[in-house]
């Protein structure tokens, strides 16, 4: 059973600060709770981006590619119907249920592969207090032998967080 330090805050700026300053003097910051997101955050964690994004991007592709050649297929191949001399394989009237197909595949591709990364990837830490999601900010550092705790206790108090004792597994 490994220790951690559960430290309070009532903002996010002192939340900021002080896990730079955390970092800065070599502490290993686990998790941090917020009840919504903090700019900057995840470059002072050191977090890499998402890639989710390319996976949107190639569903979209998927989605558009899908369309334009279902559209010739089915008014080229399967059933052409010559209709006021205009050419079955017109790909400016495709386009408008392309793109729309396109926003489907991607939105849904998403959103279903966020969900399945999400599942796969989520670790079972337990919520630290049930304020964590409602109005405070928690920092969670993994205590260590190396770790100076009084250096730990006086940054927090510089910026105005309360030190929880948590233990987890």
């Amino acid at each position: 059973m490994s220790s951690k330090i559960l430290i309070e805050f009532r903002n996010e700026f002192d939340l900021a600060d002080a896990i730079s300053k955390f970092k800065l003097n070599g502490f290993s910051i686990d998790d941090v709770y917020s009840p919504y997101a903090i700019h900057g955050l995840d470059k002072l964690l050191g977090l890499k981006s998402s890639r989710l994004n390319m996976i949107c991007f190639a569903f979209a592709l998927f989605g558009l590619s899908f369309a334009l050649l279902l559209e010739y297929w089915l008014s080229a191949i399967d059933w052409p119907i010559n209709i006021g001399g205009r050419p079955w394989n017109s790909f400016p009237a495709f386009m408008p249920i392309a793109f729309e197909v396109m926003i489907l595949f991607s939105g849904l591709g998403t959103v279903i592969t966020f969900f399945l990364w999400w599942k796969f990837s989520m670790n079972k830490t337990k919520q630290p207090s049930i304020r964590a999601l409602d109005d405070r900010f928690y920092c969670l550092i993994e205590k260590k032998p190396s770790n100076d705790v009084k250096l730990l206790n006086e940054i927090a108090v510089k910026y105005s967080g309360e030190i929880l004792e948590y233990k987890c597994s």
